[in-house]
């Protein structure tokens, strides 16, 4: 039985079946209700130690551990991982695996340093969907991909000025809260959920789902850096939050035997009165509607038959189409008939036990290998937060990007998002 720390991440049904050793949460109400669902799964309560600083957890207990699983807000994700890593500990770590691209970078230098059992949480990967994509892709069933277009119904951004002041609840730990990030004070739109939507802790839509849906994109298709990305249609948002919807799209030149593809993104509502908070309409106005990529629009008129869901991904290929859900279910080419006339191809890929299951396995065997490792989603995360510098950079400004070194080249303001200055005390 692995030692298990869990920061925030204790709704997570399978962890149970492992020796849950501690959680840290900064808002004690959170852990609270840790203890009363380890008591609904058989864990004893008074064995599960808890903190709402883990970095106190990690000079108390850190060399008893022997896995940590972070499901916090993104801005908390990299130093956590990093600690862990550095004591020669197993990471676990929800999507996008970190807030900026320099800290992807650098779990990703650190895991290959330390050799450690890694996993992001993007599902999809280690599910059938994506798999039986990549076969398809690679058969070449549909031709070459030359064009995707990806899209979510989440909507984590928003309009208008940061709240008023407000005092810290009872019971939340704000400054373990804040972490890293520049010292504000605590008000509404934040905790537990909201913080999605601002740049400080949170990637808006794009980092909340991008991981998920845009997985299949970059595996299948092989994808490195893309030498351009741009936001070609931005709607709310302000200098503090993501926009409430955008359709971005990324550049990619020709890679080996896959040619020059333009990937797109569509996310949230369009229309006057978003909150951008998954959907809910503001007492200013309605919440608008969807921002569907007109090609899927285009599919439902010309095959009523189809059925595509809140978040998905089309793959335009030279002879058809494929289409994924949101973790690469439903994986199909369009329309769904002409499935039954393509050949299928031969299952390649090695099948996993699930995404923790997988990292669980690697952990008791002492390998780190598995099907999403930082050295993949470390690169996964970084394609999809390069939709954000888009994003800041504002519409109809094209931001060229040397990958290789790192940079931004045509708007250098940019880079000063792509790596974090951090508070004292929490750096990573």
């Amino acid at each position: 039985m692995s030692h298990l720390a869990a920061t925030a991440g204790h709704n997570q049904a399978d962890r149970s079946s492992q020796n849950l050793m501690a959680v840290v949460d900064a808002d004690e109400a959170k852990l609270a209700s840790v203890l009363k669902w380890a008591k609904g799964k058989d864990l004893d309560p008074d064995r599960i130690q808890t903190f709402t600083d883990y970095r106190t957890m990690f000079d108390k207990i850190g060399k008893q551990l022997d896995a940590v699983f972070i499901a916090t807000p993104n801005h908390q994700h990299a130093l956590p991982a990093m600690m862990a890593m550095q004591l020669g500990k197993g990471v676990y770590c929800e999507k996008p695996l970190t807030h900026t691209i320099a800290e992807a970078r650098k779990l990703a230098e650190m895991a290959r340093t330390t050799k450690v059992p890694t996993q992001m949480g993007n599902q999809g990967h280690c599910e059938e969907g994506y798999r039986r994509l990549c076969e398809y892709v690679w058969s070449g069933a549909v031709g070459r991909i030359k064009e995707t277009h990806s899209w979510t119904g989440r909507s984590n951004g928003g309009i208008g000025p940061r709240p008023a002041s407000a005092p810290v609840p009872a019971g939340l730990n704000w400054d373990a809260w804040l972490g890293p990030a520049p010292a504000r004070d605590f008000h509404a739109d934040l905790h537990p959920h909201q913080w999605h939507g601002w740049h400080d802790f949170g990637n808006g839509s794009l980092g909340n789902m991008g991981c998920h849906v845009l997985d299949g994109v970059y595996w299948a298709l092989k994808l490195e850096h893309p030498v351009r990305i741009e936001a070609e249609q931005v709607f709310g948002g302000s200098d503090q939050r993501y926009p409430t919807g955008t359709r971005l799209r990324w550049d990619f030149p020709a890679r080996a035997d896959q040619p020059a593809v333009k990937v797109y993104w569509y996310d949230g509502r369009i229309g006057v009165g978003d909150t951008g908070d998954d959907n809910k309409a503001t007492p200013k106005g309605p919440k608008g509607k969807s921002n569907l990529p007109p090609l899927v629009q285009e599919l439902k008129q010309k095959f009523p038959e189809e059925k595509f869901d809140d978040s998905g991904t089309i793959y335009v290929g030279e002879k058809g189409i494929l289409y994924t859900s949101t973790y690469g279910n439903n994986m199909h080419i369009v329309p769904k008939k002409l499935m039954l006339e393509t050949p299928e191809p031969a299952k390649s890929l090695p099948r996993t036990s699930g995404s923790f299951g997988d990292f669980m396995r690697a952990c008791k065997e002492g390998t780190n290998q598995t099907a999403s490792s930082f050295d993949y989603s470390a690169r996964l995360t970084e394609f999809t937060l390069l939709g954000n510098l888009a994003q800041l950079a504002g519409e109809g400004k094209p931001v060229e990007w040397d990958g290789p070194n790192m940079k931004v080249t045509n708007l250098p303001a940019l880079n000063q998002y792509v790596k974090q200055e951090y508070r004292k005390g929490w750096t990573v």
